[in-house]
């Protein structure tokens, strides 16, 4: 066997066993689904006073993860607003995460489309990390003990009647997990 063969093969056998290091190592934090506890956080709202998660203790929270740059966001907002609508006076809160942008365009959006839920701020992308999101939109709706009841990656309809009455179940104390 060659020079160049046994280099190859040694090269390749340091990469297989890199690779398996990382498989097998994981990053050493377990995944965001359900039954997790919901990751702590603060940020500040584009209009008005810092929100933290533990600010809003006892209360049901769809946390939605987007950027003024994802057309399924902005397609997915109007339906947004009416579930907050229908349930903003029983107890949940929808709190819309703006991810990696500045407020300024977050403002021209928001004003653009009129929604009337709160946007948060993540400028640096902390908390979407922290929720290991990278795609958009992602929503995590979380029960009033603070806990994950489902994770949704990609739009969805908010105002369609099966998401209206599971927060509905969840706002009456059902737990649907």
């Amino acid at each position: 066997m060659g020079p160049d063969r046994i280099r190859r093969a040694l090269v390749g056998a340091g990469v297989a066993a890199l690779v398996a290091l990382l498989w097998l190592g994981g990053s050493g934090v377990d995944p965001i689904e359900r039954g997790s506890v919901a990751p702590a956080f603060s940020l500040e709202r584009l209009d008005g006073p810092p929100v933290s998660l533990a600010g809003l203790e006892g209360q049901v929270v769809l946390i939605n993860f987007w950027a003024t740059w994802c057309e399924p966001c902005k397609l997915e907002m109007p339906a947004m607003d009416r579930l907050y609508q229908v349930h903003r006076d029983a107890g949940f809160e929808l709190l819309a995460i703006s991810v990696g942008e500045e407020a300024e365009l977050v403002r021209t959006f928001r004003d653009e489309l009129g929604f009337s839920f709160p946007v948060l701020l993540d400028p640096e992308r902390e908390v979407s990390a922290a929720y290991q999101t990278y795609r958009f939109p992602e929503s995590y709706l979380v029960d009033r003990e603070g806990v994950v009841v489902e994770r949704y990656v990609g739009p969805r309809e908010w105002d369609h009647e099966a998401y209206r009455e599971r927060i509905g179940r969840l706002l009456e104390g059902e737990d649907i997990r």
